[in-house]
């Protein structure tokens, strides 16, 4: 799944970056509050996390525009301050959650991925469908309790469409949250990964609604 960073300090967003990367997420990140009113605006993201002290438009701002444009991605705040009214304030503005520098880099994590859970409907950090079961806090996945071997890539294209259930999520999306980009290499290395997972899980899990897009079956998340 795609997240967006938004944060100024280059060691921190480095940091974030490996951290957010490593637990499944395609990340861009932005630097200033221009690039990233405009990525939120434009772009599809499960989740951005936003520093508040930003160059040429400050976070809250660019907050308050992608809530008024109808963008309802989750969102979590990064403030270097801990003023109880500026948390009311990013709250009141449409931010999910609140995190105060500095902050243990697990902490983030957890808490970025309850929220795209619940953005999801979801609740447990472990996602079953069928005999297939992906745990999101240790990216491991079993099936029919049998430990399988999944590549970064296709935890990540498992855990797109686990956070969907019952959606058929479209290949122009697929590719955007894999590789960040939607065009025909992508289409073509989605079906080679939807080939290569169907030997590995079984064919009846990943169901291909041609027109529409990929989904998982055979029982409830």
């Amino acid at each position: 799944m795609r997240a967006l960073l938004v944060e100024d300090d280059p060691e921190l967003a480095a940091d974030l970056v490996e951290a957010l990367s490593a637990t499944g997420f395609l990340v861009d990140h932005a630097t200033d509050g221009d690039t990233a009113w405009f990525r939120g605006d434009t772009e599809d993201y499960a989740v951005a996390v936003l520093d508040l002290g930003l160059p040429r438009i400050d976070g809250l701002t660019v907050l308050k525009r992608w809530r008024a444009a109808g963008r309802a991605f989750p969102v979590l705040i990064l403030t270097a301050r801990s003023d109880w009214t500026e948390k009311v304030e990013g709250i009141e503005a449409g931010a999910d959650d609140y995190l105060a520098k500095p902050f243990q880099m697990g902490e983030l994590i957890a808490r970025v991925r309850g929220l795209v859970r619940r953005t999801a409907g979801l609740t447990s950090p472990v996602l079953t469908i069928a005999g297939l079961s992906l745990d999101t806090v240790r990216m491991s996945a079993t099936i029919d309790g049998r430990p399988i071997r999944l590549s970064l890539l296709e935890f990540r294209f498992l855990d797109l469409l686990a956070h969907n259930p019952g959606r058929a999520v479209s290949g122009g999306e697929v590719a955007e949250h894999l590789y960040g980009a939607d065009d025909a290499n992508g289409a073509n290395a989605i079906e080679a990964l939807v080939t290569r997972l169907r030997r590995k899980i079984g064919p009846d899990i990943i169901e291909t609604r041609r027109g529409f897009g990929y989904l998982l079956t055979g029982g409830n998340v």
